[in-house]
């Protein structure tokens, strides 16, 4: 029984581990053997040791995520450093890993770089359900950089000026004037210009808020990480807990403030919009804010078992 109560607690631990690999050569291409390949994990765990095989190639094992760092030694050559960050369950397979000779220690980051960033983004402006609806905040790379807030203000522009936001409003204000909803705006071609101009602000004015402003302001993604693997239950389980729990700019899970806040914040703005008489009491408020925050988890559900396989243009 204890054996078992071990294993239990041990084996959620030991799902988030990685391995890191990779091939030691010489600036000609020739492979490097008998290398000292030391691996540091920033006090996560003690530091581990291995040597390079005949084909150049090392290894470690159930690494814990993180930030972590090589530190590459043998005779004639200089000491390299390379450090990057390990996604929790990743494998990383380091390219081929050149070392120079000499005395002198050089010191690489795998970090991805500011272009590599722009091209995610790019990536995710083409990014369409059955080629018509946006589907940008979405990313299929566990690891992928976090976004800059310019970055998160382009996705969020591109897609309330995307000619699906404009189809969509005119329908919703369509079925808010066939309906005689908001009766302060009126009938008539007045009555609908207005309650699409109403319907469009609420709309720019969520995902503002959302995807863009509190987000920057805290410091956390926007985005909507696929997991895609695992059990069905574990998907499930990983979908729904992503409308509370959303990554940091720091890659590191945290609790989604930039959600619940904006959820809060554009509820009572979006309300002002509206006809005084049409307008939604606090509790109404706060109880439409609670529904969007369940709204994302079945949003979150679609994204992790049914958008990828409509989505065009995905990595």
């Amino acid at each position: 029984m204890l054996l078992l109560l071990s294993l239990a607690v041990a084996s959620p631990a030991l799902c988030q581990q990685g391995t890191i690999s990779g091939t030691l050569v010489d600036t000609s291409g020739a492979l490097v053997a008998h290398a000292q390949v030391t691996l540091l994990l920033d006090g996560r765990d003690g530091d581990r040791q291995t040597e390079s095989t005949e084909e150049g190639g090392f290894s470690f094992s159930n690494v814990d995520p993180g930030r972590y760092q090589l530190s590459i030694s043998a005779p004639g050559f200089a000491v390299k450093v390379v450090s990057g960050d390990l996604g929790a369950g990743r494998d990383v397979r380091l390219p081929r890993i050149a070392l120079a000779a000499g005395i002198f220690s050089t010191q690489v980051d795998v970090t991805p770089a500011e272009s590599d960033t722009a091209t995610q983004v790019k990536v995710a402006e083409q990014q369409r359900i059955l080629g018509l609806l946006p589907n940008y905040f979405v990313t299929y790379d566990p690891n992928a950089a976090p976004l800059t807030a310019t970055q998160k203000f382009e996705l969020t522009w591109k897609g309330f000026v995307d000619p699906a936001a404009f189809i969509g409003t005119g329908v919703s204000a369509g079925i808010a004037h066939t309906q005689n909803l908001y009766r302060g705006f009126g009938r008539g071609g007045r009555g609908y210009a207005k309650r699409y101009g109403a319907d469009y602000a609420a709309l720019v004015t969520r995902r503002l808020l959302d995807k863009f402003v509190v987000p920057t302001i805290v410091k956390q993604d926007p985005r909507y990480f696929y997991k895609g693997a695992g059990t069905r239950r574990s998907r499930v389980s990983y979908a729904i807990s992503r409308s509370v729990i959303c990554r940091g700019d720091n890659k590191k899970a945290q609790f989604c403030y930039s959600s619940l806040i904006s959820r809060f914040a554009a509820a009572a703005l979006t309300n002002l919009y509206f006809p005084p008489a049409d307008r939604n009491s606090p509790g109404i408020v706060i109880e439409h804010a609670a529904i969007g925050i369940g709204g994302n988890a079945v949003g979150n559900l679609f994204q992790e078992f049914i958008a990828r396989r409509l989505t065009r243009q995905r990595p």
